[in-house]
């Protein structure tokens, strides 16, 4: 019979965030795979665990797997740890949990700490809907396509972003989104976690006085369906109501229907638009 792979979320900053559940299940498997050893080593020690552990990061992740996953399959049971927070959440985790899946191995999520959750909630901006980005590509196509896509997003966005390459990014959301509300949450569960209910444009301002410090997590509102409608309102007035008509019209739409949707696309009532295809006809007729 295989054993089971635990995902076990850890402490993002504060080491009393650990649950009773981790805390045993760490004392009680077989074998611990953390992305950095020397990192949890000092939680281990302080919760004075012996388990024994080994390496599992983002450049072994693949060959390493495959290992866990013949490990897991001879019966042992195996946690799986990351740095901060929760395995599988843009981490290297994600292909071991994959692995598993395809051999039949038994995985199971044991639930705690994750900064992009612990974000959106002090964010004060919309959280029914959001959707997490984590880190922006580096690989410079890449990030373009990403901005280039969230610029219609009307879900709250998240992004994790490092100190030192904070200003930039700013300013890539700053040209890509426009200026949005934005909550920049550091150092969350530590000492001196902050919160900073502002703009980006207030943040590119800011850091042009100010060093960053800490890890961050980005929380963007999204485009609102307001804006969104009205947008797409100016997109379609750049044509004449006429032009607008033809477009329904050349697709077989009748010319009812045509009118209703053309006032609907552009915000105005059907008369307005009937009033004005007369006045075009009229035009038409005088020249």
């Amino acid at each position: 019979m295989s054993g089971t792979l635990y995902l076990c979320a850890t402490p993002i900053g504060n080491l009393e965030d650990i649950t009773l559940r981790v805390i045993r299940t760490l004392q009680e498997v077989d074998l611990i795979a953390a992305e950095d050893t020397r990192n949890t080593i000092r939680l281990l020690n302080h919760l004075k665990i012996k388990t024994p552990m080994t390496s599992y990061h983002e450049y072994n992740k693949v060959e390493k797997a495959k290992e866990l996953v013949c490990r897991l399959q001879e019966g042992k049971n195996i946690a799986l740890v990351t740095d901060a927070g929760t395995p599988a959440i843009s981490d290297p985790g994600e292909e071991l949990v994959r692995q598993c899946a395809a051999a039949g191995v038994r995985v199971t999520s044991l639930p705690g700490p994750a900064a992009c959750i612990t974000a959106l909630t002090l964010s004060a901006l919309p959280t029914r809907r959001f959707c997490f980005e984590a880190f922006l590509p580096s690989e410079k196509k890449e990030r373009q396509q990403v901005l280039k896509d969230l610029q219609d997003e009307s879900r709250t966005i998240l992004l994790y972003e490092a100190p030192h390459r904070l200003r930039q990014t700013l300013g890539e959301l700053r040209e890509a989104l426009g200026d949005r509300p934005l909550s920049l949450c550091r150092e969350l569960t530590k000492k001196f976690e902050e919160v900073r209910y502002s703009t980006l444009e207030q943040e590119i301002m800011r850091l042009e006085q100010e060093e960053a410090r800490g890890e961050y997590v980005l929380v963007i509102q999204g485009k609102s369906f307001a804006e969104q409608k009205q947008e797409e309102q100016g997109r379609w007035r750049q044509l004449s109501i006429e032009e607008h008509m033809r477009r329904y019209e050349s697709e077989g739409t009748d010319r009812k229907a045509a009118m209703k949707q053309v006032a609907k696309d552009r915000g105005i009532s059907k008369r307005e638009v009937y009033q004005a295809l007369l006045e075009t006809e009229r035009e038409t007729g005088r020249s």
